[in-house]
This record gives C-alpha cells, structure tokens and sequence, in this order.
C-alpha cells in the first residue's frame, strides 16, 4: 500500500494509512486488490475519520472483484468508477493465492499481442479529499504515474509548466488518461500483427489454414470491443454527473470544476478514438475473411473456367477420333497411305482454330495482376 500526501507544489509519500487528513491537498491511497482485500478494514476505519464515511459493502465488493466490466456509481459522500484497463501484460491473475471474490485467468486465443493484453479492472473511489485506488498485482499504470506525480514535484518540473493534480478527481482523471494512452501506444503492434493476417489470407500462392487461429482473433477483438464501449459508458455517466456537481474548495473552486469537466471530456475523447481503432481493426479482419473468400472463388471460377476450355478444344478432336474408329469397311481416307495425316492434320487444325478463338474471346487468358 503507498500513500501520497498531494499539495500545492509538493508531493510527499508516507508509510501506512494517516488516520488525519492534512490541512491542505488531498491524500491518495493506493493499493493493490488482494492487499484491500485482506486490509480494507483497516481502509474502512481510516476513510471513517477523515471523510466521515465508510464505502459501502456493495462498493467494497466492487474494487476486489476482478472480473467486474467498467462502471460509474455514486453515494451522496463519495464517487465509484472501475475502469478495466488495456494495457501490456502477461496474464489476468492478480495474486498467486487469490480470495474468494477472485476468479483465476481465462484463456484467450487469437494473435500474440491480443492474448498479452491484460484488461484487468482498477477501481477509484473518489471522495472530496481522498482517492483510494484498487490495482491488480504488480500494476505498470500505478508505478509510472506515482513516479511522474514524484517528478512533477521537483523544482524543475514545476519551472517547465508541469502542474499536479488540484483534487483527487483531478488525479482519477489523470491516472485513467494513462491507463488509455497506453492503450494507445499498442496500435502499431496491433495494426502490424493485422496486416501480417491480412497478408498471408490474401497471398495467392498460400493455403491458408490457420482457421481456428483467425476466429481466436475475431473473438478477442470483439471481446475488446465490448470492454471500450464499457470503457466510454462508464466515463460518460461521471461526465454527466459531474455537470451538477457545484463549485467548492476541495475541487479548486469554479476553475478546478472547469477544469475536470475539460479533463473528463478529453479522456471520453481518447476513448472514442479507441473505440473506433478496434472496431476498424475487427472491420478489418471481417473484411480480409470475405477478401480470401472472394479470391479463393475468383481463382476456382478461373480455373473452371479454363478446364471448360480445354474440354471444348479436345471434344471435336474426340469426335474426329471417335469416327475413323468406327469399324466399317468404306471410310473416306482410312484406305490412303496418307490418311493419317489428313486426320492429323485436321485435329491440329481444329485445335489452332479453337485456341485462337478462346483467346481472343479471353477464355485461357490470365487475370490481371497475378
């Protein structure tokens, strides 16, 4: 568990939970999900003296629950969001020995950069002077921001514009921000392990037969899908929420109010534009599906198309065949030393002829392109 005494122009981390709220900042307490769980009395006891209330049973139940979607809720005394993170990682389990709430680790299929991407849920309980937050084990988005909020105190970043947080819905905000532009940074990786997809469906001297694989991908893409658009629910209800909220010192007063309400729409902006990336990559991977389809039928309608055209080309010269095998006594040519040869001659001609026509008429010519 790590606490952050967050001030004007200071930030000073301290051990253990202060059962006393400082005269001035706010206080964030930050700790992992089996860590709450096993300590949240202790939380409950601390939240009881500094804000004059406790989380709710139903709420508590919330922040330790990993497999819980993205989702606003509020009491008249504090806020609730859980927001189910996109980040880099290698696996869903939170603890080794988890607790009854937990539920071990599904497994995805699919391309390798989708099954590393960990959507675990962390929890904000905001409250006027106090965030706790609820991170999974090991959390990259807790340890890099707790680093920038350290080095946003420094007296050089303070002379480079750097600004910290003004309440602790500021800092939600902020951290939530992260959470998504590290989403962000994986499009490349994601765009490129598409194209090298779309590339072997689409390479026209390749039998693809990765099936099993290619619907893995299609099923977590839809599955990411479904936790954006959690994602974007839940921070539109805190937006709309946070348009009644009136202006008072803990949030900076009418200028801090303004402020999160900028804040929370750019984070509802950064949302939307990952919504629209994962549903245009699982428009992509439909759409490279039905192109391989499209191909493959392309490639057997010219290869019909040209075993048609042979079979028109040898009937005739079956036929020929066929009557100079009849067995009759009186054929035209069968008794000339030179019979043969006219036969021959004429097959081959007929075969020129035949040729000629289907090519002019683009029947054994190749497709454009390939």
């Amino acid at each position: 568990m790590r606490v952050f005494h967050v001030q004007p122009g200071a930030v000073v981390e301290s051990a253990g939970v202060p059962m006393t709220l400082p005269p001035k900042g706010f206080l964030w307490i930050a700790c992992g999900r089996r860590e709450f769980e096993l300590e949240h009395g202790n939380v409950q006891a601390a939240l009881q003296v500094m804000c004059g209330t406790t989380l709710v049973d139903l709420h508590v139940s919330d922040l330790i629950n990993n497999q819980l979607p993205s989702h606003y809720d509020y009491t008249s005394q504090y806020d609730i969001v859980v927001f189910r993170r996109l980040a880099a990682g290698q696996s869903e389990h939170d603890v080794e020995q988890t607790g009854p709430s937990h539920t071990g680790a599904q497994r995805r299929g699919g391309p390798p950069v989708l099954r590393r991407i960990d959507t675990s849920p962390v929890g904000f309980a905001v409250f006027d002077r106090v965030l706790l937050t609820v991170h999974p084990a090991s959390c990259g988005v807790l340890d890099q921001y707790s680093a920038r909020l350290l080095a946003s105190a420094t007296a050089a970043s303070r002379a480079a514009g750097v600004n910290l947080p003004v309440s602790s819905a500021d800092l939600m905000l902020r951290i939530i921000n992260q959470m998504v532009d590290g989403y962000l940074d994986l499009r490349r990786e994601l765009t490129r392990q598409l194209d090298h997809w779309q590339a072997e469906l689409l390479h026209p001297k390749t039998r693809f037969t990765n099936w099993s694989s290619l619907l893995d991908a299609r099923i977590s893409l839809h599955h990411l899908d479904e936790i954006c658009e959690d994602q974007r629910s839940a921070i539109q209800d805190w937006t709309e929420a946070l348009a009644g909220w009136e202006p008072n010192d803990a949030i900076g007063g009418q200028r801090g109010l303004e402020l999160l309400r900028v804040r929370s729409r750019d984070v509802l902006e950064h949302i939307e534009r990952v919504v629209h990336h994962v549903r245009r990559l699982e428009q992509n991977a439909e759409t490279a599906v039905q192109m391989h389809f499209s191909a493959q039928s392309n490639r057997t309608n010219d290869i019909m198309r040209t075993l048609t055209a042979l079979t028109a080309i040898f009937l005739p010269l079956n036929l020929i065949a066929g009557i100079f095998g009849m067995n009759f006594d009186f054929i035209p040519l069968i008794h000339l030393e030179t019979g043969f040869w006219w036969a021959m001659g004429s097959m081959a001609l007929t075969t020129v002829a035949l040729v000629a026509v289907f090519w002019r008429k683009r029947y054994l010519a190749r497709s454009a392109g390939r």
